[in-house]
């Protein structure tokens, strides 16, 4: 997958500007870190990338093709954690990753149980789950099917430092392959 990103502008309704001019040229697989500070328009890029938000200016092309021309096709290969997400309390972990796999149309629930840890918990109702826990299922619900393209917001927020450098070490690896 080749992401190209042009002269891409973010300018909010109150009219901050959060991107400008942004350039950027991804191919899979890869691992790209963004760092800078708070309000620097991480996040911002990151929901452009997932066409959670239009930019104002400038575009995104998916091999060669608009965003929105590719988003369903990019979506059936993403693997997404927002900074803040929302969980259904209610349901266990394997609920929970069981409905995912279904809505992705994927079969691979195991996979992820095992790699962010979590076998023990998923017949703990996700209400149970500490802050890392939670997070942890977080990450299980983006590396379902082993997507092609994985955008991550903060994913180590939460986790103990054992658990962070685990999972720098899975995405490395995701990247990889």
């Amino acid at each position: 997958m080749n992401i190209h990103i042009s002269n891409l502008r973010m300018t909010y309704p109150t009219g901050k500007v959060a991107l400008d001019g942004i350039q950027l040229q991804l191919k899979s697989p890869n691992l790209v870190g963004l760092l800078g500070p708070n309000g620097a328009g991480k996040s911002t890029l990151m929901k452009l990338l997932v066409a959670e938000l239009l930019p104002s200016a400038g575009g995104i092309t998916i091999d060669g093709k608009p965003l929105l021309q590719q988003e369903t096709l990019m979506k059936a290969h993403l693997g997404y954690l927002p900074q803040a997400f929302g969980l259904y309390e209610e349901l266990t972990v394997w609920q929970f990753l069981d409905y995912m796999t279904a809505l992705k149309g994927i079969r691979a629930m195991q996979e992820a149980l095992q790699a962010t840890h979590l076998t023990a918990q998923k017949k703990t109702p996700i209400r149970s789950l500490s802050g890392g826990q939670r997070q942890r299922v977080g990450i299980a619900q983006a590396i379902l099917g082993n997507p092609q393209l994985l955008i991550f917001d903060e994913p180590t927020v939460g986790l103990d430092p054992e658990e962070r450098i685990h999972f720098r070490n899975l995405f490395s690896q995701m990247a990889q392959d």
